[in-house]
């Protein structure tokens, strides 16, 4: 049988299944790609929020690394929620060493109510890490904060530090905004009345993550995580798991 791509997920857990290490690996699964895995953090969290975060040693998450990209054949990496400076410094070295290939940055920087979750030095060098980025998958928020601490009048003065796509994600709206070499574009979309939508950027990145690790050309692989994360949304739009924002469907095989 012909091996499938591999994809690296470097991000923190989520225990109740919708988000961080578990939405990444579940969609790999459902593209068919082989998910490995690098664990940033440990957290508590739910479908109502994040309870508590315990950051992984940024010298183990370096092992972590090693351990992965010396003897796997790494295609794509993907990053989540880093943690931490210490973190985002380690995995800032290992991407200007050229030892993550095809990497998709989604910069975990503020929580859904707004909160920011990284200091100002840890929020700096999420700017270091795009111009490593084949692309990157802010949020509205995550955009404005990293404008903010790089004091960018311009949203597009922003995205030209990312030498590929620079996509902000349309959580809201539901419609992308796409720059790539020096213009933008417009991604439409339809919001889904569902209160289901824990782990929609980290799944949109993982679609990225694993279609370039399948060598599909980073447009096309952008325009099919929307779709992608679309038809997750309409499967789980009835669901009633949880009390707060449900998980979405990212896989629906046969039932038990």
């Amino acid at each position: 049988m012909t091996n499938p791509p591999v994809a690296l997920s470097v991000a923190g857990s989520d225990p109740s299944g919708g988000a961080g290490i578990a939405a990444d690996l579940a969609t790999f699964a459902a593209l068919g790609v082989h998910g490995t895995a690098v664990i940033t953090a440990v957290t508590a969290q739910n479908t109502v929020g994040v309870q508590g975060v315990h950051p992984i040693p940024a010298t183990f998450v370096a092992q972590q690394l090693d351990s992965v990209l010396d003897d796997l054949p790494v295609a794509a990496v993907k990053t989540g929620m880093l943690a931490n400076q210490d973190i985002i410094a380690v995995v800032v070295d290992y991407a200007a060493a050229g030892r993550l290939p095809n990497l998709v940055v989604d910069p975990v920087m503020v929580s859904s109510t707004g909160a920011r979750l990284l200091d100002a030095g840890a929020e700096a060098l999420y700017l270091e890490l795009l111009k490593y980025a084949t692309v990157a998958t802010p949020n509205a928020r995550e955009t404005m904060v990293l404008g903010e601490v790089g004091e960018f009048d311009e949203p597009i003065h922003l995205a030209a530090l990312c030498p590929g796509w620079f996509v902000e994600t349309g959580e809201v709206t539901a419609t992308e905004w796409i720059h790539h070499d020096g213009s933008w574009s417009e991604l439409p979309g339809e919001v889904i009345d569902t209160a289901n939508d824990h782990g929609t950027g980290c799944t949109f990145s993982a679609v990225v993550a694993a279609a370039l690790a399948g060598g599909v050309a980073p447009m096309d692989a952008i325009v099919g995580a929307k779709m992608f994360v679309r038809n997750c949304i309409e499967r789980s739009a009835e669901w009633d798991l949880g009390t707060g924002r449900g998980p979405v469907a990212h896989l629906m095989g046969p039932e038990l």
